[in-house]
């Protein structure tokens, strides 16, 4: 039985897929005109440990992850520039080349935090067809009304739910209370569905498509209804995402998708809660991000990364620290060399004690995707003194089905130049006999968090 906090209800549900045996989960997926930050990655992991959850308990997962490559501006409200294209003048390329090529690094970094990847990848710029569709059907339901520049709006009066799921006082939401008012439209929430040039302020948009409404491309919102259901279909299992699409983006889709077919959209929907950074969430608009790439400079591993991810619960804040990632490293390196001694045990299994202590894991992951608390249960199984290292070998390889932190694989490591010559010199050392010198030298390796270990083929290097 697993039970998830369903944002749409605010308390822990019991979980119940729509076809038994089966799940469908949308995952909104990043818009490719920068690089994905540590920040933006905190969800993404955890998408993957509901996923790989969802696996261990026999379900077959059809996930679907998106990739906008237009429509998202530089402001949610439907202000500013697009995104995409913004960088492709800067960066002075093609927004298609700009797409492909964050695209690319995104994936990257996607693969080596050990992240499974979804069923469908889906582009924007693919499913226009989907989208202008979908709008039409809105036009039709009156859903839809087209502005005075010509953009296509979704009324929100018209839906009696809108804001259900960030629980949006909409008796506070009159004209010009919290919102700027744009006069183009009829009510202050009404967002765009589909932009015309004529009713853009930037005329020089590069990527555009023909329509009903006249020549124009599809507003960030319509893109995860159309793409979702398309894949999914008009109801579906799970939506995740960060909080910080609740109150607009999520709050839309559901309005639009519900608004379009009269079902409900999603029966689950899961939020992951920031990555704080000098006490503020992580953003690239307020300049304080680091990459993947970043940390990996300092010396962390992905997978340093993903064990500190998996050391927060995914609805808590965590706050960022070098000192917080540093015990994360610590404790990861910890488990792997002790994973790796227990690998060399050949006793034999006991496969109740395997199968109790596997279904103790799989009762606390269950209990809205508890990371912390199975850690926690999986170094005290290591501890545990009934069991031999057989065994515990087996059950943490089990438990790393979900934790999916490579605890079996042999991290491959580049030598730094500094250690690599103080081993040389210390080989150089043992050679002369000068066995005071060589062991100094150790000591100093060591420090620097490498141990030499002397084997039958030669001298080789390893992280402390």
């Amino acid at each position: 039985m697993i039970k998830i906090y369903n944002t749409l209800s605010r308390k822990k549900e019991i979980f119940k897929p729509i076809k038994s045996g089966e799940v469908k989960i949308y995952t909104c997926g990043p818009t490719v005109y920068y690089y994905a930050h540590i920040g933006n990655f905190r969800a993404y992991v955890f998408a993957d440990i509901l996923r790989r959850t969802l696996e261990m308990n026999d379900y077959d997962v059809k996930q679907v992850i998106n990739l906008t490559d237009v429509g998202h501006l530089t402001s949610d409200q439907d202000e500013g520039e697009d995104k995409i294209e913004k960088e492709a003048k800067k960066e002075n390329k093609t927004p298609k080349q700009i797409a492909d090529f964050y695209t690319n690094a995104f994936f990257e970094d996607f693969k080596k935090l050990n992240i499974e990847k979804p069923e469908v990848v889906c582009k924007a710029t693919e499913h226009v067809k989907e989208m202008i569709e979908l709008i039409k059907n809105l036009e039709k339901k009156d859903y839809a009304y087209v502005g005075e520049n010509g953009n296509v709006y979704f009324d929100t009066s018209k839906f009696k739910k809108y804001g259900e799921l960030a629980r949006l006082d909409l008796k506070e939401l009159k004209a010009g209370a919290r919102i700027k008012v744009d006069k183009k439209k009829k009510n202050p929430r009404d967002f765009v569905l589909w932009f015309v040039e004529k009713g853009s302020k930037y005329k020089e948009h590069i990527l555009k498509w023909k329509s009903p409404w006249g020549e124009g491309w599809p507003g960030w919102h319509i893109e995860c209804s159309a793409m979702s259901m398309k894949y999914l279909g008009e109801t579906f299992d799970i939506h995740t995402g960060g909080e910080d699409h609740i109150p607009v983006h999520h709050t839309n889709e559901i309005a639009q998708s519900e608004g379009a077919t009269g079902k409900k959209f999603v029966n689950y929907w899961l939020h992951t809660s920031f990555l704080q950074f000098n006490s503020e969430k992580m953003s690239k608009s307020k300049g304080g991000i680091l990459r993947l790439e970043d940390l990996e400079k300092e010396g962390y591993s992905p997978m340093d990364l993903r064990y500190f991810y998996l050391s927060g619960h995914y609805r808590k804040p965590l706050n960022f620290t070098f000192t917080n990632l540093k015990n994360s490293k610590n404790s990861y390196e910890r488990l792997k060399n002790i994973i790796s001694a227990l690998k060399k045990s050949g006793e034999k299994i006991n496969n109740k004690n395997i199968d109790g202590a596997k279904k103790q894991f799989l009762e606390i992951i269950n209990d809205d995707l508890n990371s912390p608390k199975a850690l926690s249960f999986l170094w005290d199984i290591l501890r545990e003194e009934k069991l031999n290292d057989s065994e515990k070998y087996k059950l943490a390889l089990e438990f790393d089905k979900i934790l999916g932190l490579k605890l079996d694989e042999e991290e491959k490591i580049n030598i730094p130049k500094e250690i690599k010559k103080l081993s040389n010199e210390r080989e150089t050392a043992r050679k002369k006999k000068d066995f005071v010198t060589a062991d100094k030298i150790r000591e100093k390796i060591n420090k620097l968090g490498y141990v030499l270990e002397d084997t039958g083929k030669g001298v080789e290097v390893k992280k402390r």
